[in-house]
């Protein structure tokens, strides 16, 4: 299996082992555009792998911070509550580049920059570039994503 992420159509493509597409999911990338620069708030372009796994279990709208379930499932209440955080929700793929001093070590590391692809609340809109970086998905789409992958699956994310 791959991943292929196109910034330009806001689209994730999940591929099988013959190149065959199985799952093509909407997506918002960076508000910011790409770029792989610890503090840009951009979407790193380049070659990646899914380095973890974070929420197994979790129910839909978990609220994660740190990488950590809070305790929380996200509500309209909440987001009232909290406007303008940038929410990490339901389930985490954490990406680690893997091309050195692109998307890999120093200040352009992937990892070290906690880019994610996760899920958002659904409200947020997908198909428009709006996220701090990661690769945001609705709810439903990241746990069938999640679901489908293992750990150092294959990550390449372009223009």
């Amino acid at each position: 299996m791959r991943i292929l992420i196109s910034v330009a159509e806001q689209t994730l493509t999940l591929f099988d082992e013959a190149g065959r597409v199985l799952r093509r999911y909407p997506v918002s990338t960076a508000r910011r555009g790409v770029g792989e620069q610890t503090g840009s708030e951009c979407t790193p372009r380049g070659r990646h792998l899914i380095r973890a796994k974070i929420g197994a279990g979790q129910p839909v709208n978990t609220v994660f911070r740190g990488r950590r379930p809070t305790g929380d499932i996200h509500s309209a209440e909440l987001a009232s509550a909290h406007p303008g955080r940038d929410w990490i929700l339901t389930r985490i793929l954490w990406l680690s580049g893997t091309e050195p001093g692109f998307n890999r070590l120093g200040v352009v590391d992937t990892m070290r920059r906690y880019i994610y692809i996760h899920g958002c609340a659904d409200s947020a809109p997908m198909g428009v570039p709006l996220s701090h970086g990661c690769i945001r998905m609705r709810n439903a789409d990241i746990v069938e994503l999640f679901d489908l992958v293992p750990p150092y699956t294959p990550v390449e994310i372009v223009e």
